[in-house]
């Protein structure tokens, strides 16, 4: 499995990606992100799903970019993104198909090109077609998407700050690794300010966010302690005298 994280905000984007591939028994490390310059604009790519998938289409991306392909807005990155999918669709479906293989691959494309109007971030599906991340929902993840949904719904806005954002996002990571025994560090981190001329990229390891890790856990367990009792013991009472139970 995989959990990255896209979010949109007011004044840029940050993502976050972890390296873990689980194949059979095996387990390694692989880079899921991709930074690229386009005339001195910035774009990333991070992606999810089956891993032979994901490197034949970013192969053929990579291959239309070196073409000297003039992208001057995002969406149209994210359209030919998608249209490499399809492409690898049509070659390699069939053949996993008849070994009960599904053809499996999402994407998440932010950046900012030179007619784009602010920073964009792009969810690509299997089926090559996107939807763009707005501020209605300015995040996505790809992959392990449950266990870090809580705390970026709840914790998250599109006019929050770059550092809140990375904040948020390292403890919905830290909630999925402890609950996802197929996601763990390291973890690729971009970062991208509106106005810059580049993705900022770097790698965490463990010991980087451990003491993130260690404060989170014990101030959930000190909120709930805090939880008034009586409102506990009231709901107890509720359910131990049969109230509220169904017809």
């Amino acid at each position: 499995m995989t959990f990255c994280l896209g979010i949109k905000l007011k004044g840029g984007l940050v993502g976050l990606a972890d390296t873990r591939i689980t194949s059979g028994n095996e387990v390694f490390l692989a880079k899921k992100v991709a930074t690229f310059q386009r005339h001195g604009y910035p774009m990333f790519l991070m992606t999810s799903g089956l891993r032979s998938v994901r490197d034949k289409v970013l192969t053929y991306f990579e291959d239309e970019l070196a073409q000297g392909q003039p992208f001057d807005r995002l969406h149209r990155a994210a359209t030919a993104f998608g249209a490499q999918v399809r492409a690898v669709a049509r070659e390699d479906g069939p053949a996993l198909a008849e070994s009960h293989i599904g053809f499996n691959i999402h994407a998440l494309i932010g950046g900012r090109l030179p007619a784009d109007p602010e920073p964009k971030l792009y969810l690509v599906y299997p089926q090559g077609n996107w939807v763009e991340i707005n501020e209605a929902r300015p995040y996505h993840i790809i992959g392990e998407s449950g266990y870090g949904r809580p705390v970026l719904d709840r914790s998250l806005k599109h006019g929050d700050s770059l550092a809140w954002a990375f904040k948020v996002g390292c403890l919905a990571f830290d909630s999925t690794r402890i609950s996802a025994a197929d996601v763990d560090f390291p973890l690729d981190v971009v970062l991208y300010r509106d106005g810059e001329p580049e993705v900022q990229s770097g790698r965490l390891n463990r010991e980087d966010l451990a003491d993130l890790s260690r404060w989170w856990s014990e101030r959930l367990r000190t909120a709930v302690s805090e939880i008034p009792q009586d409102w506990v013991d009231a709901l107890v009472e509720k359910v131990l005298r049969g109230e509220g139970r169904e017809a």
